[in-house]
């Protein structure tokens, strides 16, 4: 697609949410065995911001996704996958640069493991000539993780350059630290996430990242760091409820109970689509946390990385408390 063929599309097609970042191709047992002994497996995918997008377009949002994906049987299954949840990938690409990407996860006695063949992977190799600085612009938000920077110096420079962009131009940044301390070390993480949150308008850590960030267990000096920035700060992970950190003051949000927890993973990511779900439709910040409490509890209640993400109709169903009806 060329240049004057995006601009087209995106005049059709403006999304609210602009986010970017690796998504990987996934294989998992389909039965009990770990992986050293199951003859199958299915094929899957998964990336945190990715899940987001989805997140975001099945609860009614226009949302944009960008990343390299390896010019190869995962990159296409991945790229069709994410445009048919209604996520506009007009600005990902397809290349024979560098492989997709690869995580491998099993769940053996209750104990969930993952292993990463993501090392040049097609995303590694984002560098910040491919930023579209009017694909960022028309966008209300930019939502950023700290996965995209830890995966190698030019995605690093992305990175900083997309978040310059989306502040030269007005558009509000959402940044999830979302720390993965198998890519790089805490010592190497800390520098570089800590830099990101000041360059937030929204700053999404989990409670245990903060501990490791700011070095302290105290939850006060917590408060106290995440006072002297200009974002306001949603902590993921307290004790029963998520904190929203704002002008000094915290105010706690409880979090909804699951009747049944299935799997935990992207739950964080789901609780963000909903949060930022929340923000473009207005809701005050204490109520956008509950959107994405909300979403959070019901992506624990299904298998899958994104899979469980509920819908909109879905989730006004359980607000209301409609019952369920099979015919």
């Amino acid at each position: 697609m060329n240049k004057e063929q995006q601009n087209e599309q995106l005049q059709m097609f403006q999304p609210d949410i602009i986010t970017f970042g690796e998504t990987m191709a996934l294989m998992m047992p389909t039965g009990s065995k770990g992986i050293e002994y199951s003859p199958h497996f299915q094929g899957l995918f998964g990336g945190a911001e990715s899940n987001v997008a989805i997140g975001v377009a099945r609860l009614g949002h226009r949302v944009g996704w960008f990343s390299r994906l390896g010019k190869d049987p995962f990159g296409r299954m991945i790229l069709k996958k994410i445009r048919g949840e209604g996520v506009d990938v007009s600005r990902a690409e397809l290349t024979t640069e560098a492989p997709t990407g690869l995580m491998l996860r099993e769940v053996v006695s209750g104990k969930t493991s993952v292993y990463y063949y993501r090392k040049g992977s097609a995303a590694s190799t984002l560098r910040p000539e491919h930023l579209d600085e009017e694909y960022i612009k028309q966008a209300q938000y930019l939502h950023v993780t700290g996965i995209t920077p830890a995966l190698s110096e030019s995605c690093r420079e992305t990175a900083k350059e997309a978040i310059r962009l989306a502040r030269k131009n007005g558009v509000k940044i959402c940044f999830d630290p979302n720390l993965r301390l198998k890519l790089w070390s805490i010592e190497e993480a800390r520098g570089v996430l800590l830099e990101f949150a000041k360059e937030a308008d929204y700053f999404l850590p989990g409670l245990d990242e903060l501990k490791l960030l700011y070095q302290t267990e105290s939850f006060d000096e917590i408060v106290a760091h995440l006072s002297e920035l200009r974002a306001v700060s949603i902590v993921k992970g307290g004790e029963d409820v998520t904190y929203v950190v704002e002008n000094g003051q915290v105010s706690s949000v409880p979090y909804f109970k699951a009747e049944h927890v299935v799997d935990t993973v992207g739950a964080g990511d789901g609780f963000c689509a909903g949060f930022f779900v929340g923000l473009l439709k207005g809701y005050s910040h204490y109520e956008a946390v509950r959107l994405g409490n909300l979403i959070g509890c019901m992506v624990v209640q299904a298998e899958g990385d994104w899979e469980g993400i509920p819908t909109w109709e879905q989730v006004d169903a359980f607000m209301n408390n409609v019952k369920h009806v099979e015919r």
